[in-house]
């Protein structure tokens, strides 16, 4: 072979070279930007609720006397109270704070300190003995609670007790109501996809001590009745190394604001009274915005869930229904058991649990722990004026 040959074959060799260097290079360069922007799975490591001490278990009879001791309430307003308590789906093993165990009341701020400290700081304490997660590892901490928000704020509050790591990235969110956990839960995960390797918290409550009503309209009196002393805290992880412990993997979040909505808006209202005295006033349009807000959710949540052929009915129904303009053709309502075999329904109140029943085709057995969650352990979070649905797939199945 001579001299030619070896430089031709020499060009060929180093022609092809940096084109594979450069092929190369292009597809580590597509892998490493894949990797780097897809969306991190997040994980839902335990949870922990609070449950209060025995002696801050309030009975519908104590309740009954308690409010007839007080002297705030006529007996219109007694009555009232005991037919909305008859009806409220909640038990004899429901918790109220110290203040409002004493005669007369004594609500304060420092009292509404304590009672946040014993809900969050027990709940907190419950999860980290669960899962052995040191306080320094916690990198988000989401803090939610609608009606109490003093300075410094509750997430400061966690911060002190547990000496957190000065870069923690804390939120403080009030005044969302009942959509304010599933939002702190969406924050957590999307501050999640920012922040590699972490953890973080979702502390979940409401306080009662200086949101009791202490007045007549009727209105305002149902939150006395169906609401009382709880709270919740969640480790959420992007760690993959989490993956085979998590109990649940956070998969989909949809909300429907109705915000903008006048009725909607006003629902759930905090005001004075004609006496002056502050309250959370429910009005008769509630289950009836919810339901709306429902329908609105199904069609989004739809076709992130269900089969196809739950799908192909539910589309060919709304068609018809357009096209003809007829009313006798009822909306289809997907069967949502074909997508999910647990149901885990808001506990506002038996009228929420027995409407969602209604409107979703569900069996008792579905609504089971829904109904048990409120008859013990229910938790001041009224509705404002959105409503929530959180998809968590199970971990193993």
């Amino acid at each position: 072979m001579e001299y030619e040959d070896f430089q031709n074959l020499y060009l060929r060799l180093k022609y092809n070279l940096a084109g594979v260097m450069f092929f190369s290079g292009v597809f580590v360069f597509g892998v490493t930007v894949y990797f780097m922007t897809r969306p991190r799975s997040v994980y839902l490591v335990d949870y922990a609720c609070y449950r209060p001490p025995d002696h801050l278990r309030v009975t519908y009879k104590k309740f009954m006397d308690h409010s007839r001791l007080t002297g705030d309430f006529d007996e219109s307003s007694l009555e009232f109270q005991r037919k909305i308590l008859e009806r409220s789906g909640l038990g004899e093993e429901t918790y109220l704070p110290e203040p409002l165990h004493q005669l007369p009341p004594r609500p304060s701020i420092a009292a509404a300190r304590e009672e946040a400290e014993q809900v969050m700081f027990g709940a907190l304490d419950n999860l980290f003995a669960a899962t052995g997660i040191k306080a320094k590892d916690i990198g988000i901490l989401v803090v939610n609670c609608s009606l109490f928000n003093p300075t410094p704020s509750l997430s400061a509050m966690i911060v002190n007790k547990y000496k957190l790591r000065g870069n923690i990235k804390s939120f403080n969110l009030g005044g969302m109501g009942c959509s304010a956990g599933v939002i702190a839960v969406d924050l957590a995960k999307d501050m999640l996809q920012i922040h590699r390797n972490t953890y973080a918290i979702v502390v979940s409550t409401e306080n009662i001590t200086e949101n009791w009503y202490f007045g007549n309209r009727k209105s305002m009196l149902i939150p006395n009745c169906l609401f009382r002393m709880g709270g919740s805290a969640v480790l959420l992880s992007n760690r993959s190394s989490d993956r085979k412990n998590s109990k649940y993997k956070i998969t989909h979040l949809v909300r429907t604001h109705k915000g903008s909505d006048n009725k909607a808006f006003h629902c759930v209202y905090q005001e004075q009274d004609d006496r002056g005295k502050i309250g959370v006033s429910l009005s008769k349009e509630l289950m009836a915005i919810a339901g709306t807000t429902l329908k609105t959710n199904i069609t989004t949540l739809g076709p992130l869930v269900l089969p196809v052929s739950e799908q192909l009915l539910f589309f060919v129904t709304l068609i018809a229904r357009k096209i003809t303009n007829n009313p006798k053709i009822k909306p289809y309502i997907p069967d949502f058991k074909m997508a999910f075999h647990h149901f885990c329904i808001h506990a506002g109140g038996r009228a929420v649990i027995d409407e969602l029943e209604k409107n979703l085709r569900l069996e008792p057995i579905h609504v089971e722990a829904s109904r048990m969650t409120l008859h013990r352990f229910e938790t001041l979070r009224p509705v404002r004026s959105g409503t929530s649905w959180r998809i968590l797939r199970r971990r193993g199945g």
